[in-house]
């Protein structure tokens, strides 16, 4: 009893370290017009700004996603710690785009050491028996995490002081509580091996998962590109289009997003992953036709509902994608094939969210937004009718 509580109280810290992260990738999201006002840069540069931190993480999971499991989680988790607690002070110290550029950038390595390694360590801190609790836990800390960046920058831009250094200093503060809790939390990698035996991991897809990757690839592009849009864009639109200065609003429709995802991921188990995946397609364009929708009208309750239902799609197709390209992975080459998934799932973060940015110039942030919407529901309609001619069926 002592040992399965000893666990648990190791798992939940663990979670809370992972969220702490996590949390600050999303942090700048209610800032962004604030930077714009402050040094006069366009919107297309905030794509840009935005965007540099998915090249961090691609740049990670490649060259370093299994750095954990020779030299420990903990190292790798303090790495990614001494990264976010790098790009808080960036931000802090800003006075131009190229500390945007850099905070971002270390952002991304820090979102790109912690995405696996803090999964693992906290499904394997868990006692014997509480995988899918431990799971549970994992997910909530990523997802929810990322929600929790947004709206706390939100709430302290709009209600306190310093809109552009207290959210950052708050961050700081909480990387430095997390870095203590990780130093007294206990390994759970035995047998490590030095640095330099890590090599880097080749994106690979053998034969027999390609007919499962294609629709897989597609679903999680085109969700990580709706939430790329509402993290970066969504912002200047309430403020543009639909009048609403509040940044606590603002961070609280992205976290929306966040937290319905971390409900749709956490639906797949009852749905199954043969029916999350083309449920998940269904949220996805849904979202994207309510989104379409509240740019069309410029109507608040249609971005609301855009965020929720777009979220619970995004989270149901993704865990449906990453058990699908699990299961149909051989043992030996799994790890290579979640990554290359997961590099797709990063390009829709950066590639579609800078078009939008390219489009708003000439055509209006709305005109980009439904030119965005258009190219999104085309791709994950093809991805929803594969799946409905060719089912998928793999375990959670």
């Amino acid at each position: 009893m002592d040992g399965d509580r000893r666990g648990w109280r190791q798992c939940l810290l663990g979670g809370a370290v992972f969220a702490v992260c996590m949390a600050g990738t999303t942090l700048p999201t209610p800032l962004y017009g604030l930077y714009q006002e402050k040094f006069g840069f366009s919107e297309l540069m905030v794509t840009v700004v935005y965007a540099v931190y998915a090249f961090g993480v691609i740049g990670v999971l490649l060259l370093a996603g299994n750095a954990s499991d020779a030299v420990g989680r903990r190292p790798v988790l303090l790495a990614g710690l001494g990264c976010a607690a790098a790009s808080a002070v960036c931000f802090l110290s800003a006075d131009g785009l190229d500390w945007l550029y850099a905070g971002r950038l270390l952002s991304g390595l820090s979102a790109g050491l912690f995405t696996g390694a803090a999964t693992v360590y906290v499904i394997e801190s868990a006692p014997y028996g509480g995988i899918s609790r431990a799971t549970f836990v994992a997910t909530a800390a990523n997802m929810g995490g990322l929600g929790c960046g947004p709206l706390l920058a939100g709430v302290l831009a709009q209600y306190a002081a310093w809109p552009l250094y207290l959210p950052f200093a708050v961050h700081l503060a909480l990387v430095a509580g997390s870095a203590a809790v990780l130093l007294w939390l206990s390994e759970t990698v035995r047998e490590r091996r030095p640095l330099s035996t890590v090599r880097p991991q080749r994106p690979g897809l053998p034969s027999q998962v390609r007919a499962v990757f294609a629709p897989a690839a597609i679903a999680s592009f085109v969700g990580f590109a709706l939430f790329g849009v509402f993290t970066s864009v969504s912002p200047a639109f309430l403020a543009q289009s639909l009048d609403v200065h509040n940044h606590a609003v603002s961070g609280l429709v992205v976290a929306l997003a966040f937290f319905a995802s971390t409900a749709g991921q956490l639906a797949v188990g009852r749905v199954g992953v043969g029916r999350s995946l083309p449920l998940g397609c269904t949220g996805l364009l849904a979202g994207l036709a309510l989104l379409a929708g509240a740019l069309r009208w410029d109507l608040l309750p249609l971005v609301v509902l855009s965020a929720l239902v777009g979220g619970g799609g995004q989270g149901l197709a993704f865990r449906g994608a990453l058990s699908a390209v699990a299961e149909a992975s051989p043992p030996d080459r799994r790890a290579s094939v979640v990554s290359t998934l997961f590099v797709v799932a990063y390009a829709g973060i950066s590639v579609p969210v800078i078009g939008v940015g390219v489009l708003a110039g000439p055509i209006g942030l709305e005109g980009a937004g439904l030119v965005f919407i258009a190219c999104m529901a085309a791709l994950v309609s093809t991805a929803a009718v594969y799946l409905l001619r060719r089912p998928v069926r793999a375990r959670v």
